[in-house]
């Protein structure tokens, strides 16, 4: 074919790099030319008197309708694509246990269209790891897998993985001395990544996968050069962020880059055409942005994001999560539990001293509760902090009154609260800010003093960072967020200290849920019933 031809024709071809592009010829006229030019990554090749464009279902069907004609290798990608997307969305994905949402399904069929290389925008609470995970199984051949996240999500990911997918083989990594690793799927904290460099090139990874990926934006930061070196000859990359873009236009560049290096040509462009780039004599000012809608069209290209509202007919009224959070203070932690065990073994069948025994008891479950949530608290503020970095607001709540402190201390620029030495024009002034004042982004209530009469419905995302007595508090402070004037469907966190006295009341609590759900008159859990479990669950 020459350029005189007098069609339009599109072929796959594979370029110098071994790359698979869409070639383009088609006779001269400035109309065709101006289309060509606004693919993402076009190309011109004067020697060949022709056009080149990334791969992509999208450019590939824009051509059709500007009139090319398609050779059979694209006719084929196309008609592959959507087999693909059909087999995911309506028969699931063998192997996976449990079923996904059919946007969901959606999602990891945007993935693999993609070539295993996008973006997953969705907004909190739509179940990002999910669709991730959902990929994993897909191409439960291509391991190694990398799953780089925050610390305090290393836990949960582990946790879902163990619950999705059969035998998954997962190894998490910490500490700076890196060892040889075993795992098929390993989960690294970006704080280490660096350490862990030439370990994890020597594994040769398949898939990797970069959770809360904003992480990344600054070129400047350790974690991102590393991470951007680390991603090099991986054949499948999903970065997963429910906030890719905090604040301006030029913190996506990254891992768009990383996604479909063809789609900007470089950091430098990007900033000219999308950063309202100023020069204030010393140098550039890239904090801006402009030429929004194009960047949006660009953006879909290589990211698929869906809000609440999207997709609100398909969401249960609540769901519930729990996030398992890594002890720091362990050692201290193990032996007040092997005293507490002890103690209660010692006490076993005396019942003549149970009401002293009782109270003995609850003092010694306090002390475990609070070495719990101190040894879970730097974590917990990091979680909290990531979910920040969203649109959305937060409520959390607590029961000890140096939790709440910690919290404000850290997140006292944002943040509201209600606890016992609130008065009650002060209570009213809380709720009013959270609801009206978008500055105001988290709210901190004791569960006793801000669990009932009040609305926080500004929120559809609520934490119980510590934990009640019985599943009715736990419900009616739920409610603040769940009740009329609720938009959306709301994620209900449970942010519990793993293998701790926490996990173990969590477990007696949703135990105790269902019964009381069961019984006609609802009859409440009692305080002493619950501890009496409890206690059992010691011996």
């Amino acid at each position: 074919m020459n350029s005189n031809t007098q069609h339009k024709e599109a072929s796959m071809v594979l370029n110098a790099k071994d790359e698979r592009v869409i070639k383009m010829q088609f006779p001269y006229d400035l109309d065709t030319l101006d289309k060509v030019r606004s693919l993402p990554g076009r190309k011109y090749h004067p020697d060949d008197k022709c056009w080149s464009t990334p791969v992509s279902n999208e450019s590939i069907n824009t051509l059709s309708q500007w009139g090319f004609g398609l050779d059979e290798h694209l006719q084929n990608h196309i008609a592959k694509s959507n087999e693909t997307k059909q087999t995911i969305t309506l028969n699931g994905i063998d192997g996976l246990k449990g079923t996904l949402r059919k946007f969901q399904n959606e999602g990891i069929a945007f993935v693999e269209q993609k070539g295993g290389k996008a973006i997953i925008g969705d907004s909190p609470g739509l179940g990002k790891t999910i669709q991730a995970i959902g990929f994993i199984q897909l191409h439960r051949d291509k391991i190694p897998v990398i799953i780089v996240v925050p610390a305090s999500l290393k836990l949960n990911w582990q946790r879902e993985l163990e619950k999705w997918i059969d035998a998954p083989n997962v190894e998490i990594l910490s500490g700076t001395k890196p060892w040889k690793t075993t795992g098929d799927i390993l989960i690294i904290n970006y704080d280490i990544l660096f350490a862990w460099a030439n370990e994890l090139k020597r594994i040769k990874p398949q898939i990797l996968i970069g959770d809360e990926i904003h992480k990344i934006k600054s070129d400047k930061a350790k974690r991102t050069k590393t991470f951007k070196k680390l991603a090099k000859g991986i054949p499948y990359f999903i970065a997963l962020s429910g906030t890719p873009i905090e604040n301006r236009p030029d913190e996506i560049f990254n891992a768009v880059h990383l996604a479909n290096p063809d789609i900007f040509v470089n950091r430098w462009h990007f900033r000219q055409r999308y950063c309202a780039p100023k020069h204030n004599g010393f140098g550039w000012d890239f904090t801006g942005h402009s030429n929004i809608e194009e960047l949006n069209e660009k953006l879909k290209l290589v990211m698929i994001r869906r809000l609440k509202q999207d997709v609100l007919k398909e969401l249960p009224d609540k769901v519930y999560s729990f996030v398992p959070i890594e002890l720091e203070n362990e050692k201290e932690y193990k032996v007040a539990e092997a005293d507490f065990v002890a103690y209660i073994r010692e006490k076993k069948g005396n019942e003549a001293a149970k009401k002293i025994e009782n109270i003995e008891a609850l003092a010694k479950i306090e002390g475990l509760k609070q070495l719990a949530v101190r040894g879970k608290l730097k974590q917990s503020i990091e979680w909290i902090k990531d979910f920040l970095e969203t649109d959305e607001k937060l409520v959390v709540f607590c029961t000890h009154k140096f939790v709440i402190e910690a919290l404000m201390e850290e997140f006292k620029d944002v943040a509201v609260k209600i606890d016992g030495s609130v008065s009650d024009v002060n209570r009213q002034k809380a709720v009013d800010d959270f609801q009206t004042n978008e500055k105001v982004r988290l709210f901190v209530g004791n569960i006793q003093a801000a669990g009932v009469g009040i609305t926080l419905v500004k929120a559809s995302n609520l934490v119980f960072l510590e934990l009640g007595w019985s599943p009715s508090i736990h419900d009616q402070a739920a409610d603040r967020i769940h009740r009329i004037g609720q938009k959306y469907s709301v994620t209900i966190y449970y942010l519990l200290a793993k293998n701790s006295i926490e996990e173990k009341i969590a477990k007696l609590l949703d135990s105790k849920r269902r019964i009381v759900d069961a019984v006609l008159d609802g009859k409440e859990t009692e305080n002493e019933s619950l501890l009496s479990e409890l206690m059992e669950e010691y011996k």
